[in-house]
């Protein structure tokens, strides 16, 4: 019965957009600024809404042996409902936000980017011959949506030292990006879809991962200009243990090492900041 309960909860992604609304909430945390509550909900909404979307996209293969496409062909209406209701949600707290329909406007193109090569249109199906696209487009997305929008949304702009906070997310997030998209890479390869992944041989991606890791540790430590030094250690903590968990990576294709523990790296800072904060 848990393990029913907590496949629904993972593999349908409610779990990472759940990760999705911590994230935005520690964004708040570390630059003092209060977020709506409208805002919480369109970034959960529009999570379980694209999420769903993609892989109702997915083309089933009964061939595939992980554990995960097997509950998502059993469970394909099951993602077709979730889309819905997620749609439904994200476009009722839009209007809710809709005096910044321009920085939703941008939230909804990046997060259809990374989706759109699974469509069968020839106005979508160009997007998987751009060499830089899928891992990029869903990094971004990410970064944007959990860092940059909130602030936009409350502050109408941004500093230098959050605009260094934004880029942070965003190569830390390329990082995990970059192990799921070495796992599906020759699934990307079948289906046309190009990447750096599916450029790179081995020792390439293994140097494209570390340099975002290094890029990760860089702004990290800029950041202490800003930050304190507590609250840089959180951020890096998950970065470590994704550089720990690499190697292991590379040796098992497991659905709950990617979908559970790789996807909860990016918000494991955010309870962390949370604990540290009731603490004081």
């Amino acid at each position: 019965m848990f393990k029913k309960i907590f496949d629904f909860f993972v593999f349908t992604s409610l779990f990472i957009a759940c990760c999705a609304v911590l994230m935005v909430y520690q964004t708040g945390l570390l630059f003092h600024v209060q977020f709506p509550f409208a805002l919480y909900a369109f970034v959960f909404s529009g999570s379980v809404c694209s999420y769903n979307f993609h892989w109702y996209l997915t083309p089933p293969d009964v061939t595939e042996e992980s554990y995960k496409v097997k509950w998502n062909i059993s469970n394909r209406p099951l993602h077709l409902v979730l889309f819905i209701l997620g749609l439904l949600g994200a476009a009722f707290t839009s209007f809710l936000l809709l005096k910044h329909w321009m920085w939703l406007g941008v939230t909804a193109f990046l997060t259809f980017l990374y989706s759109a090569p699974k469509i069968d249109h020839p106005l979508t199906t160009w997007l998987r011959r751009i060499a830089v696209g899928k891992t990029i487009f869903l990094a971004a997305s990410w970064a944007h949506i959990t860092s940059m929008l909130p602030l936009l949304v409350v502050q109408g702009g941004v500093s230098f030292a959050q605009v260094l906070f934004v880029a942070n997310r965003f190569f830390f997030i390329y990082a995990i990006c970059i192990v799921f998209d070495r796992r599906d890479v020759e699934e990307d390869r079948k289906a046309g879809i190009k990447s750096l992944i599916t450029y790179f041989d081995a020792k390439g991606i293994d140097r494209l991962f570390w340099a975002s890791m290094l890029l990760t540790l860089l702004t990290s430590l800029l950041l202490l200009k800003w930050l304190s030094v507590s609250d840089v250690i959180i951020l890096l903590i998950p970065a470590f243990i994704m550089s720990l968990l690499y190697q292991k990576s590379k040796q098992t294709s497991s659905d709950y090492l990617y979908y559970f523990l790789l996807d909860g790296l990016m918000a494991l800072s955010a309870p962390i900041l949370i604990l540290l904060r009731f603490a004081r």
